[in-house]
């Protein structure tokens, strides 16, 4: 057991877990930060997509070890408040059906977003392929993404 210092939505945080523990399981389990979520634990599904300086990784292939560091996002940090514009998208376009993978969806369409603010139909299921949903809401989350780039724009513009 080792004590790692993190940098978790933006606060210092102090764990004591083993190397290899997966930083899905430091959030959930030590941390209480269950937006995160388990699907399949290798690193197929995208469930527990996080942000490691923006980047989207997968928590549950990221030894905390590897993270010491880095500026780690979940979803509760994405927007203090829930208001970020894919949240404000997907709600408006009722884009989750059992909602259990979302926060993972939301998290890769982020970082998307952070790269390419216009991104087309291809780009998304290009940047989205990594991320399964058991209720195939693949055409809402479509919708949601550019739903959110257009809100996006429009605060940039001052709308």
């Amino acid at each position: 057991m080792s004590t790692y210092n993190l940098k978790i939505n933006g606060e210092k945080k102090s764990v004591t877990v083993a190397s290899d523990t997966p930083l899905l399981w430091v959030l959930r389990d030590t941390l209480g930060l269950v937006g995160t979520k388990f699907g399949c634990g290798i690193g197929q599904c995208g469930a527990c997509t996080i942000h490691l300086n923006g980047i989207a990784v997968r928590g549950c292939q990221t030894p905390v070890s590897s993270a010491v560091g880095f500026d780690i996002t979940t979803i509760e940090g994405l927007d203090k408040e829930g208001k970020h514009p894919l949240q404000q998208a997907w709600c408006e376009l009722d884009v989750a059906q059992c909602g259990y993978c979302q926060s993972g969806q939301i998290m890769t369409a982020s970082a998307l977003l952070k790269r390419n603010p216009k991104p087309t139909d291809q780009d998304i299921d290009d940047a989205m392929a990594g991320n399964l949903c058991r209720c195939a809401t693949y055409t809402r989350i479509r919708a949601g993404i550019h739903k959110a780039a257009e809100l996006t724009a429009g605060k940039e513009a001052g709308v």
